[in-house]
């Protein structure tokens, strides 16, 4: 078995599209991003390092904070010397090339490929489709030798064949051992050689990995910051890091009611007899030098005498005298029952970094080094509005066709509870004067815009079209389900500015496209770190089949629960359709069913997000 930490992901990089006006292709823009930033994404939780080879300058290659190795060798010699280049400086046994203008490549390209050459006992292997010859009908195998995965072994191989003059990517493994791993999606390997070709691709969904991407790179955390008392700081985001003034604890002292003593007086073979010098308080250092033989009777959280180094728990002793007590032979060994200094934080340590979501835990740190107020980014402020004729508020008699308001309750809840500070705008009707007008109001007001309905392809969705005329937009659709519609963008009126999260109509689909999509977005807004950004992912057993199309990122409602194995064992609601909004309310996961799964059988392990917190 091949590890992915023995692979480095190689771009092949820097050519230039004759039919592309002479433009780097990886550079070309798609979604608002780079097309290299695309397969890079695609191709970055395959392998254990990335790597771009270019024919000569890095350029804007070096933005992506990745290695670029330029060809070591003269000439235009294509995709061979970018694999040479990279056989000598990657410090893996394996290699994976993929061209810069393919994003659509295999979420699972690397496993196959690796799975095929382990397999053959292979040096390399490459992807390969079968195609329907139009002249015969029958079916031919077509490789895709760009698509490589190689031993960097192989090095002398690849310098005898360039030596030979010899340029054709196809035949230069010569005598090596060669595995072709058969692939189903012809598509997945094409490239962009026109710009028809790129306009159809922007025109296609988008990925669920993608889309986090871009938003991850398009948003920035609000620049005002305020300095708040330490009670007011509850779930507010950090903005500047923590530096301890003081030491925890500052002394060395007792991790519970007993006797300090000299750890070098213990470890006899028969009982030991110490005299009681002193008794000392948390709060209150003794005052009496213990010596050896000699111990002090001590509370939890007292300082440590000098030279004593351990503690005997006051259960394990027996009282000797008025003013002795009797230890049993290795009761305790030296050292136990004692807290250091700085054990818990050192002075001049990082107490708390910058992004951290302030919780009861980081309140009671804060406290504990006598800090009484910290700086915090500003709330973020969220317009949030519906949109549709067939929308009605609460309280307002239903006419035929006519639905009750729930997105926007639901949303007012997940922003309130991500601690933004909420704008709502109640509901917008199907008329583009009026959504451009709510959309000029919103923008004048807060940060973001997020928005519900009317970002599909109906009649009646002007979302798209006000968008377009208002702003930039960076995509439309996800490949996603539930959530397949959605718009994100930035739309400017006046001198305002806002960002724009257009959410789906249906209920579920809401709610599954502002967990996983706009709730990173918001929080890396807010300044959250990371780790506060990411919704943690768990594996469990399914409990039963789920029925999965391969090729697209899935989102179902789970119950989890412990079956009578022991383990965690997790469920569907029943019917998935998005707008079935009573199933968020019976489940307590939502079942994360990534890109190149296919179908689930009972007994499978799936990944899951715990709703409790979220919803």
């Amino acid at each position: 078995m091949i590890n992915k930490h023995d692979i480095t992901g190689l771009l092949l990089a820097g050519g230039l599209g004759t039919r592309m006006g002479q433009r780097d292709k990886g550079m070309l823009p798609l979604h608002g991003q780079p097309l290299a930033r695309h397969v890079l994404q695609r191709l970055a939780p395959q392998v254990g390092q990335l790597a771009i080879s270019v024919h000569a300058d890095a350029g804007d290659y070096a933005r992506f904070g990745l290695p670029v190795w330029p060809d070591a060798l003269p000439g235009q010699l294509g995709p061979l010397a970018g694999l040479h280049s990279a056989m000598q400086h990657a410090t893996t046994p394996y290699l994976l090339s993929v061209p810069c203008d393919s994003p659509l490549l295999p979420p699972d390209l690397a496993a196959r490929l690796a799975a095929g050459l382990i397999e053959h006992d292979a040096d390399l292997a490459i992807a390969v489709t079968e195609e329907i010859d139009p002249a015969t009908g029958s079916a031919v195998r077509r490789p895709h030798p760009v698509f490589c995965l190689v031993k960097t072994s192989a090095l002398p191989q690849l310098d005898a064949y360039l030596a030979a003059g010899e340029r054709r990517m196809r035949t230069w493994h010569g005598a090596l051992k060669l595995a072709e791993v058969l692939f189903d999606n012809h598509g997945a390997f094409g490239n962009i050689n026109t710009p028809d070709e790129l306009a159809a691709l922007q025109a296609q969904d988008l990925s669920v990995p993608m889309a986090q991407a871009i938003l991850a790179d398009t948003v920035a955390p609000v620049a005002e910051i305020e300095t708040l008392p330490l009670p007011q700081a509850f779930e507010r985001i950090l903005a500047a890091d923590i530096i301890s003034p003081i030491s925890v604890p500052a002394h060395d002292n007792s991790a519970m009611d007993g006797y300090a003593l000299h750890g070098a007086d213990l470890g006899g073979d028969v009982a030991l007899t110490l005299t009681v010098v002193d008794t000392i308080l948390a709060g209150r250092p003794g005052t009496v030098k213990v010596g050896r033989g000699q111990c002090a009777r001590i509370m939890t959280g007292a300082v440590m005498p000098d030279g004593c180094d351990s503690v005997v728990p006051q259960e394990l002793v027996q009282q000797a005298s008025a003013s002795s007590i009797r230890l049993a032979p290795d009761c305790i060994r030296p050292g136990d029952n004692r807290r250091f200094k700085g054990e818990d934080l050192m002075q001049g340590q990082p107490a708390l970094l910058q992004g951290k979501l302030l919780g009861p835990a980081e309140l009671g740190l804060l406290a504990s080094l006598g800090i009484a107020s910290v700086a915090v980014r500003r709330r973020l402020r969220v317009a949030c509005f519906s949109t549709g004729d067939e929308l009605r508020s609460i309280g307002e008699p239903l006419a035929a066709g006519c639905i009750y308001d729930s997105n926007r309750y639901t949303l007012l809840g997940m922003l309130s509870r991500l601690g933004c500070e909420v704008l709502d705008m109640g509901i917008v009707k199907d008329a583009p004067q009026a959504l451009e007008a709510a959309l000029r109001g919103a923008c004048a007001k807060a940060d973001v815009i997020i928005t519900s309905g009317g970002v599909s392809s109906g009649a009646a969705d002007f979302t798209r079209e006000i968008l377009a005329r208002l702003g930039e937009v960076a995509f439309w659709q996800i490949n996603m389900r539930p959530g397949r519609p959605m718009a994100f963008g930035q739309i400017a009126s006046e001198n305002d500015t806002a960002l724009l999260l257009g959410l789906p109509g249906n209920p579920v689909a809401v709610m599954a496209a502002f967990y996983f999509l706009a709730r990173p977005a918001l929080l890396r807004l807010m300044g959250a770190d990371a780790e506060t950004s990411t919704l943690p992912l768990m594996q469990v057993v399914a409990q039963a089949p789920i029925r999965k199309k391969r090729g697209r990122t899935e989102y179902q409602r789970g119950i989890v629960e412990r079956g009578a194995d022991g383990r965690q064992h997790v469920r569907v609601t029943g019917a998935q359709g998005s707008g079935i909004l009573r199933s968020m309310t019976q489940a307590n996961c939502m079942i994360v069913l990534h890109e190149a799964q296919g179908q689930v059988a009972a007994g499978d392990l799936v990944d899951i997000v715990l709703f409790h917190g979220l919803t």
